[in-house]
């Protein structure tokens, strides 16, 4: 059964930053693309980044030019940078490495 660890969630002011982790199994993450999804209170949960198993990455509109996803396959662990954070980020994040997702790890940017 595949087991994903997140990590890195936490409060932050406007325009901080976090850093959020994903570790995988060493096979399963290799094999699979990494998303990054969120989910705030209230609302659907959206699709953030993407990257594949060759490194290709995409975002959405919201994150472009403020978040970098990352994947590291010799530490099986992806990465989500947030930079220039904004209390509309507020959500928990999850980590889906193929069908298999994190347990979420909260994000709270305050105003």
């Amino acid at each position: 059964q595949v087991q994903l660890v997140e990590s890195g969630g936490g409060t932050v002011q406007t325009g901080g930053s976090l850093r959020l982790s994903c570790t995988d199994s060493e096979i399963h993450f290799r094999r699979n693309a990494v998303t990054w999804y969120r989910q705030a209170p209230g609302k659907q949960r959206e699709l953030v980044a993407i990257v594949s198993r060759t490194g290709v990455t995409d975002y959405s509109d919201s994150v472009k030019e403020r978040f970098t996803i990352s994947r590291d396959d010799i530490r099986s662990t992806a990465y989500l940078q947030m930079n220039s954070l904004k209390p509309e980020d507020t959500a928990v994040y999850y980590c889906h490495v193929g069908l298999a997702s994190g347990q979420g790890t909260q994000v709270t940017v305050s105003s």
